[in-house]
């Protein structure tokens, strides 16, 4: 009898811990399968914004305020056709062009920008006057002279918060991280850059 009842708790006693170890062991599975789910979830939101930080040089994503947009429309009154956004981040500037009348172009390095910005832009109706692309703006080597050679002669080129660097601007708008300026094509191309003047129709 005493052998019977040793050999049973012998017995019950590893099942009640190889239960216990099961659970303990499905228990941290779950667990290291979660975190794992949110460091590869994380890790591929976060690349995209940190990405660019890497670079020499760091242009980070900062949405355009109201005022900016409204500096940019500004610069569009009375022009018309096609308009495109290098930079585009969410799609704000592309939108409110569409909205004016422009088909407007969106290029943003970002994925993750671009899929939000197409959602905005079917969100408020002119899905089918905007078009955004995953593009790296860095691959597109001395722009200026690209769109010097591209584009119409009657373009002009809006730059928001990061003037370019051997144009002289026609008009600017704002102030601060509001301002823009307007670079008129027909003045700019094959003249380099031109002698720094004030125009009537800048603002500060």
């Amino acid at each position: 009898m005493s052998k019977a009842l040793a050999s049973e708790s012998c017995t019950v006693g590893p099942q009640k811990d190889s239960k216990g170890g099961c659970r303990r062991t499905s228990w941290g599975l779950w667990v290291t399968v979660g975190v794992g789910g949110a460091v590869v979830a994380l890790y591929s939101v976060a690349t995209p914004f940190i990405t660019p930080a890497l670079r020499r040089v760091c242009l980070p994503f900062v949405p355009a305020t109201p005022a900016q947009i409204q500096n940019v429309l500004k610069m569009l009154e009375n022009r018309s056709g096609s308009l495109v956004d290098i930079g585009s981040g969410d799609g704000r500037i592309v939108i409110a062009a569409a909205k004016r009348g422009f088909e407007a172009v969106g290029y943003e390095l970002n994925p993750w920008l671009v899929w939000y910005s197409r959602y905005r832009a079917w969100r408020d109706g002119v899905h089918q006057n905007t078009k955004f692309y995953i593009s790296d703006l860095w691959k597109m080597p001395q722009l200026e002279k690209k769109l010097e050679e591209e584009l119409e002669c009657n373009a002009r080129i809006i730059a928001c918060r990061f003037p370019f660097p051997c144009w002289i601007p026609d008009h600017t708008a704002g102030e601060g991280i509001d301002t823009v300026w307007a670079y008129d094509l027909k003045h700019s191309r094959g003249r380099g850059t031109k002698s720094l003047e004030s125009t009537p129709e800048t603002e500060s």
